[in-house]
């Protein structure tokens, strides 16, 4: 057999787990429900419609879907017809899509047919072979299960260019998935039944959604998401789990209901895709208990970090602000531009190890080398550990705000927390922007509850840090602009300070296309 064949192929481990509880509620999505025999039916249904399809084992399947119902079943049905699933993101231009599709050297289109993109890209891609997911749910003869080449999965990222890269995860991603899974049930730990707007596309929507199912649980997915939303589905569905970015918590806690909601059952409120200021994080440990549970995490390196059943310690106070600890199998170094690892309590870059690290960025070898160094992959996040091994991130790399003001870096996240801290402040976010004098100048974006003068919030970073981080100017906003993953995008409020203050962008055109870069 080639050594590119394996047998067995890891979704012949999960139908082993699926059978054990095969009466159990798998999946639920509005009216629709499925057990997990119900579920492995599926699967196999789908892998016969894939091979009727033309589809051969060792194919590469480009797929564009919603948060649907049968996206885990399809995805279970591809890997396990040795075929690499290429997600798609349906929620991004029409040019990124082109580009994806053109990179990932398709074979085959399937699509959610409820989603408009999927529908024009299906026209575009013939003569490929175009399915729409419901078409492959065939009445053919039966799925006879043979080894395979070894199955993987891609997802679409973005850079700052809005260019698309490759993120490529192989079988070990998903093998690792089932060992956190198997350990989960082991430590006794209640089963899940977990609340997910994260579609398969989002590395967040992989592991969640998979983790979930592989330890038993039942998943609800969802293609929307609102504060009542929310509140409605946790009260009455009973849920113990779900995950939001930082920017979906507020809107929890701002929510003028959200009090009055009985939320008792949550065990696990995942919170991860950027940071949470103590400040809110002590609105929500008031608000929900010891239940919120911070994760970090990359596309390319799922979960590095986590702290869950979040309290405020009397003792390490501090610890609001930190990623957690190593998750898992991660190993994780802190090291300087030279590649030195650094002592507890040093800024330099977060390196990573882990199975649940990708494999490297598809068409893009070199920037998959300067990614992946000797089995470690560089974040580009900056941040220390403590001596306990809690992470605390300060800035993304490219984020670091550069001032020749006494040759110091000033980093975004600890000014972010102190103004977020103050009373009147909802959120806020800061950038570096040019400055003829210093090179960067710290600006802040403030969203606010109630009005308080920008002199009020300048003194407090000055009291709280010192001068140099006091921002030389704030804009208040009405909302900070957010990506299509619900995190703060740096990059408009670029582009939004530029439109604020055109008198200021001409400074320094070097510092000014350093921020166009980042």
């Amino acid at each position: 057999m080639p050594p590119e064949f394996v047998l067995p192929n890891y979704v012949l481990r999960v139908f082993t787990l699926f059978e054990q509880f095969s009466d159990r509620l798998a999946l639920v999505r509005g009216e629709r429900k499925s057990t997990y025999g119900e579920l492995i039916a599926d699967v196999l249904r789908i892998a016969a419609g894939l091979r009727d399809a033309g589809i051969r084992p060792g194919g590469k399947v480009l797929i564009m879907a919603a948060n649907c119902f049968d996206a885990p079943a399809l995805q279970l049905a591809l890997h396990l017809h040795g075929c690499r699933a290429l997600w798609s993101a349906p929620i991004t231009s029409r040019r990124e899509i082109d580009q994806f599709a053109s990179l990932a050297d398709a074979d085959a289109f399937v699509y959610d047919q409820t989603t408009e993109l999927g529908r024009e890209l299906a026209q575009s891609l013939a003569p490929m072979t175009v399915r729409t997911m419901a078409e492959l749910f065939t009445d053919g003869s039966p799925y006879e299960i043979s080894a395979t080449p070894v199955p993987d999965s891609v997802l679409q990222t973005s850079g700052t260019t809005g260019d698309p890269k490759l993120v490529h995860h192989t079988q070990a991603f998903y093998e690792q998935i089932l060992e956190l899974a198997g350990a989960f049930v082991a430590n006794g730990f209640p089963l899940l039944r977990h609340y997910s707007s994260s579609p398969l596309w989002l590395a967040s929507g992989q592991i969640t959604s998979f983790f979930n199912l592989f330890t038993g649980g039942v998943l609800f997915l969802t293609d929307t998401w609102s504060p009542e939303e929310f509140y409605r589905v946790v009260s009455t569905e009973r849920i113990t789990s779900t995950y939001v970015t930082p920017p979906m918590l507020y809107e929890l806690l701002d929510h003028p209901s959200g009090e009055d909601v009985d939320c008792s059952s949550l065990f696990m409120l995942n919170v991860g895709a950027g940071p949470a200021t103590p400040a809110r994080l002590r609105q929500g440990i008031a608000r929900f208990g010891p239940v919120l549970r911070i994760v970090y995490g990359l596309s390319e390196a799922v979960v590095v970090t986590a702290q869950p059943g979040l309290t405020e310690d009397s003792a390490h106070p501090e610890r609001l602000a930190s990623a957690g600890t190593a998750y898992g199998d991660v190993r994780l170094e802190i090291r300087d531009d030279d590649g030195k690892v650094l002592e507890p309590g040093q800024t330099g870059e977060v390196w990573v190890q882990s199975n649940l690290t990708f494999a490297g960025y598809l068409g893009k070898p070199e920037l998959t080398a300067e990614t992946l160094v000797d089995g470690w992959l560089r974040t580009r996040d900056l941040g220390y550990l403590d001596a306990d091994g809690y992470l605390f991130l300060v800035d993304r790399v490219h984020d670091m705000i550069v001032t020749t003001r006494r040759n110091w870096a000033i980093f975004c996240r600890p000014i972010e927390d102190v103004l977020a801290s103050h009373p009147a402040v909802r959120t806020a976010a800061v950038i570096g922007v040019p400055d003829p004098v210093v090179g960067e100048a710290v600006h802040a974006f403030v969203v606010t509850r109630s009005p308080v003068p920008e002199a009020d919030l300048q003194q407090l970073v000055t009291n709280t840090l010192n001068e140099m981080w006091t921002p030389a100017a704030i804009d208040f906003v009405p909302e900070l602009p957010l990506t299509r993953i619900a995190k703060v995008d740096k990059v408009a409020l670029r582009n939004l300070y530029r439109e604020l203050h055109p008198d200021q962008t001409g400074h320094d055109d070097a510092a000014s296309r350093a921020g166009e870069a980042r």
